[in-house]
């Protein structure tokens, strides 16, 4: 897989906008967030003036009682600092999960929206992992990232203030090995930039292939596979691991710089400081202070390298979620008419249609539009009137299921028009015109819920009792009758608690039960036994009365009576009549029949 890009930028300004966009609904907690962070950046340096003073006007005087007073001071300020440490971090990461929340919801509804051609080239596994996991990165960019940063910064220049307030030359003494920890950060930052940017690209790797192959898990078994992606999935797994490890072997390297350089800070200024002590220019609390100044000084500059990185991670994780966000691959709803008691007449007029779109290929002509080699449907002319069924038929590949993708206006054609009753199907708006039309394709996806929620997809303007004549009219209510919880009963990812007949009769209830006026069946009874194929044959006889129907025939016995047949080979209507009309033809159709009845008759 790929190395995905990255910025290199913490701070990529046009995205954390974008990103700190989102906060608007909650301002309030933000501004309360970011003046707490402040607030604590000047309160913690406090600390060490005030055991300064303490050592050097009352422990060395033996004033007990002003001793206690400022033992109850530092108390105080300690429980202040601690209640409002608690009430920084709450707010910060409450505000990063409310955000990633709302960002979420906006990203699926988007994903949802976009035409199906767009799933055709982007795994699956790389939507996951940007709903998931990149988003989850964002949340850091609130709660360990740009507000915390500045917190940090504030807090560096107001303890370097204080610093040389108090002393400059101890100030110097103690600053002496800052250059040094400033060049193993900056090295520390480059090195563990890449490390995160290997461990973002193999969590994708990694997700696309578990996603792909526990999908799929019946052709790795069927095949004997497993051996061999056992093997691809170790060398996957591996990578992961590689990556992760080369990101805590920077830590490991960096960190005990980090604390060898505090030694050393800490014992020039031991070595200088007692000194000046004995000398009698520079007070024992002076030295104390300067310790406890040079741990603080020192955690945050530790610590911003991180958090640099943490904040990198977040922009680079929001610029993947952003380029979906700003895909525009959606069906053009440019239509103004709501489709309303439809007829159901459907006309091609002279259709040409490519998966290419209009995106020029190796081998597309020079205006962008596809080649030869690229139309799937090619000047197709056809007609259906109200109430009839066409059936086509064909070959693998002759362009049956492009030809009822175009009538939803799940895939756009190039040239030519689809009219219903009459009007370009562009005209009508996409959601009225899809309510119109109902698809019960060959492999039924059904979701991982009860039966009747698979049938009515959780619209609340279907009831039970709609759910309940639906079967039965179709024909399945007997059997889901004898199912433990009935219409209750978990179906399963996939359906995979039922027989593939069953799954085929819950899309037929689920086509009957938004009653369209367009119905489109890919005939699936090749693979079911015959108690379940004479089932669903009786759904599709209920199913497809006083409705235009076009079916896709994989079995030339079940679309004799259909008015109208098809016959589609390279994406070129070939033949068209009813069953004895194209059987006289002694053509295409004649040929494709009896080889059928040839091997039913064998």
């Amino acid at each position: 897989m790929a190395k995905e890009s990255l910025s290199g930028k913490a701070f990529d300004f046009p995205i954390l906008k974008r990103i700190f966009a989102f906060t608007v609904p909650y301002k309030k907690t933000f501004w309360v967030s970011v003046g707490l962070t402040f607030f604590l950046a000047v309160l913690s340096p406090i600390r060490p003036i005030l055991v300064q003073y303490t050592v050097d006007h009352y422990i060395l005087h033996a004033n007990a009682r002003g001793l206690l007073n400022m033992t109850l001071l530092m108390i105080g300020l300690l429980l202040v600092q601690s209640l409002v440490q608690y009430y920084h971090t709450y707010l910060t990461n409450w505000l990063g999960q409310v955000i990633i929340k709302d960002l979420r919801v906006k990203l699926f509804g988007h994903i949802s929206r976009l035409r199906l051609k767009y799933f055709d080239h982007t795994p699956i596994g790389t939507l996951v992992t940007r709903t998931i996991s990149d988003l989850e990165t964002i949340a850091d960019i609130f709660s360990e990232g740009l507000i915390v940063i500045f917190g940090d910064l504030l807090q560096l220049i107001v303890i370097v203030i204080f610093m040389f307030f108090i002393d400059w030359r101890l100030a110097l003494i103690s600053l002496s090995t800052i250059p040094i920890l400033l060049v193993a950060t900056r090295i520390f930052q480059q090195g563990i930039k890449e490390a995160f940017r290997d461990v973002r690209t193999q969590v994708a790797a990694l997700n696309t292939f578990v996603q792909e192959h526990i999908t799929g898990m019946n052709i790795v078994q069927i095949f004997n596979r497993e051996p061999e992606e056992m093997k691809r999935f170790e060398s996957i797994n591996r990578m992961h691991m590689k990556a992760h490890i080369k990101s805590v072997w920077y830590y490991s390297i960096f960190f005990p710089v980090v604390e060898l350089l505090i030694a050393t800070s800490i014992g020039l200024l031991v070595w200088w400081g007692s000194k000046g002590v004995v000398m009698g220019h520079v007070s024992l609390g002076n030295v104390i202070a300067f310790i406890m100044y040079i741990n603080m000084l020192f955690r945050p500059i530790r610590e911003l390298a991180d958090k640099f990185n943490t904040l990198q991670m977040g922009v680079v994780s929001s610029e993947r979620v952003f380029k979906v966000l700003d895909t525009q691959e959606f069906i053009p709803d440019t239509g103004s008419i709501p489709a309303k008691e439809l007829q159901g007449v459907i006309e091609f007029r002279n259709v040409w249609f490519s998966y290419a779109d209009h995106t020029p290929s190796y081998h597309s002509s020079e205006n962008g539009h596809p080649s030869d080699q690229d139309w799937v449907l090619k000047n197709i002319n056809l007609k259906v009137a109200a109430g009839e069924t066409l059936a086509l038929v064909g070959a693998t590949g002759a362009g049956k299921s492009s030809i009822i993708n175009l009538v939803g206006r799940l895939y756009e054609f190039q040239k030519g028009e689809i009219l219903i009753d009459g009007k370009n199907i562009r005209e009508y708006t996409l959601d009225s015109l899809r309510k119109n039309i109902a698809i019960v394709l060959q492999d039924v996806f059904l979701f991982s819920d009860s039966i009747a929620n698979n049938i009515s997809l959780r619209d609340p303007g279907i009831s039970r009792e709609q759910i309940i004549n639906a079967a039965k009219a179709v024909g399945a209510h007997h059997f889901i009758e004898r199912l433990p919880g009935q219409y209750d009963f978990n179906v399963m990812e996939r359906g995979a608690m039922l027989s593939v007949g069953q799954r085929q009769l819950i899309s037929f209830i689920r086509a009957y039960v938004f009653n369209p006026r367009i119905l489109i069946l890919d005939e699936a009874t090749s693979s079911i036994d015959s108690e379940s194929e004479e089932l669903i044959q009786e759904a599709t006889r209920q199913l497809t009365r006083n409705r235009t129907s076009i079916v896709i025939a994989h079995r030339l016995a079940t679309i004799q009576n259909a008015q109208k047949i098809i016959v589609m080979d390279h994406g070129e209507k070939k033949e068209e009549g009813n069953h004895q009309e194209l059987l006289r033809l002694n053509g295409l159709y004649k040929h494709l029949y009896e080889i059928q009845f040839a091997g039913h008759k064998n």
